[in-house]
């Protein structure tokens, strides 16, 4: 068994604890407070913290339980990572944020991850390069024709990649970097690899592909939160049409899923995270995939805030038919904009729009709807708005100025509209047509506006 598997197998059983030390010597903090701090998925946490001592001497622990990747911080707020894999590590030079005068003088792992750090970005740098003169003289007719040259820079490549290989190939097989430093490697490489050297990203994808979010080496690590970012950004950027993008999210969604379907915490983290980061880029195509996809899996529990965050793409996905709205005439703000039904409302389109006078984003977005609604209008756009107000002082005093519809029965979130609508933030948008079919689930006002232009 894997050494670090077996320390986080004695963790989970609660068999087996022990203590390691970060001792060193920081010649320029005296009397300065040092912490040591890991990584929990998308989280970090105060491991061990102290005072340095007068001569800049200071000592930290940690246990079975933080092994991973940790990071010094000091006065200066300047981390400086560390690879905490159960060996004693001894750190001497002036402030951590001074990296050139730091020197690890015990600890092997973190001896070789010192090493890697100040080699690797030489040899990213020196391919980027040849990779731009392999272009150079692929095309252009000036060195087309200079075959020794160009075969001497396919040789450099092969000799870098070689080199990079033969220095990852050589670390025990059961040592945390043999792991940690190509999948370093891989997140932080990916504008590199978008920008310069494009054969390489299906390569990539594929690596990113076959990570697993529930090995507690990831997750330990600090790069959890960033393999998601890098592994969907590198799709999104990868040359591609919007079309073919959404299938290759759809594959990487799947290959992600195979294995948190087994672990529900971690399965919730990665889910809400990368739900949130796709709806940011507004790859809703993708969120939706993810969310009816967690949504059928029958073998997990979903936190039921995320669950009715997902449900909402499963029920009210574009191409379905918006429910009903039943209206009381009582709680219009507007008594001439007055209606039974949302069916009543004659429209080529209609934007359904819920939020509240206590939603920041809503105070920003409502005026900006507002200064929109009379050009929209006349191109067959209709607005309403459903408050989710409580207090009807709050709601005519925020929506009593607005030209377009605004509706608030003051139960907040027990409304029946806002649960028939599965709404659970605001703002929340629906772009409707006159068949009450989804038509859109606009992020923002620019993007209803730009529709708008669209169509």
């Amino acid at each position: 068994m894997n050494k670090y598997f077996f320390y986080f197998f004695l963790q989970l059983i609660g068999g087996y604890a022990y203590s390691q030390t970060i001792s060193g010597k920081l010649a320029q903090l005296p009397k300065q407070e040092i912490k040591l701090e890991g990584f929990n998925g998308l989280t970090t946490y105060l491991i061990a913290k102290t005072t340095i001592d007068d001569k800049g001497n200071f000592n930290l622990s940690y246990s079975t339980s933080d092994i991973g990747v940790g990071y010094l911080m000091s006065a200066d707020n300047k981390p400086l990572f560390v690879i905490l894999s159960g060996e004693d590590i001894s750190i001497e030079g002036e402030v951590l944020s001074a990296i050139e005068t730091l020197k690890i003088t015990k600890g092997q792992e973190n001896m070789v991850f010192e090493t890697y750090a100040k080699q690797q970005p030489k040899r990213e740098q020196a391919l980027s390069a040849w990779v731009y003169l392999e272009k150079m003289y692929a095309s252009d007719p000036f060195f087309v024709d200079q075959k020794i040259a160009s075969q001497a820079i396919q040789d450099e490549k092969q000799r870098i990649h070689q080199q990079d290989a033969n220095f990852l190939d050589g670390l025990p097989k059961d040592s945390y970097v043999s792991w940690f430093l190509p999948t370093r490697k891989l997140v932080s490489s990916v504008s590199v690899v978008a920008q310069y050297r494009t054969d390489e990203i299906p390569a990539s994808i594929a690596s990113f592909r076959k990570l697993n979010y529930t090995d507690p080496r990831l997750y330990k690590s600090g790069l959890f939160k960033d393999a998601i970012e890098s592994h969907f950004w590198l799709l999104e950027n990868s040359g591609k049409s919007l079309d073919d993008v959404f299938v290759e999210m759809k594959i990487s969604i799947d290959a992600m899923m195979k294995n948190l379907v087994k672990n529900e915490q971690k399965l919730n983290e990665v889910t809400d995270y990368l739900f949130n980061l796709l709806e940011q880029h507004s790859l809703f195509q993708a969120s939706e995939y993810l969310a009816v996809s967690v949504l059928n899996q029958g073998s997990c529990t979903i936190n039921s805030d995320l669950a009715k965050q997902l449900e909402t793409y499963r029920v009210m996905k574009k191409g379905k038919t918006a429910p009903d709205m039943a209206f009381d005439k009582r709680f219009f703000a507007n008594p001439t904009q007055v209606f039974s039904k949302l069916a009543d409302i004659k429209s080529k389109n209609l934007l359904v729009l819920f939020g509240a006078s206590w939603c920041p984003k809503c105070k920003e977005e409502l005026p900006e709807i507002a200064g929109f609604y009379n050009s929209w209008k006349a191109k067959g756009l209709e607005v309403i708005f459903i408050s989710l107000d409580e207090d009807n002082k709050s709601f005519l005093d925020f929506a009593g100025k607005f030209s377009f519809s605004s509706y608030c029965d003051l139960k907040k979130w027990d409304s029946k509209i806002v649960k028939d609508y599965y709404v659970f933030a605001t703002p929340t948008m629906f772009l409707l047509n006159d068949k009450r079919e989804i038509l859109l689930r606009p992020s923002s006002v620019k993007q209803v506006d730009a529709w708008m232009k669209s169509f």
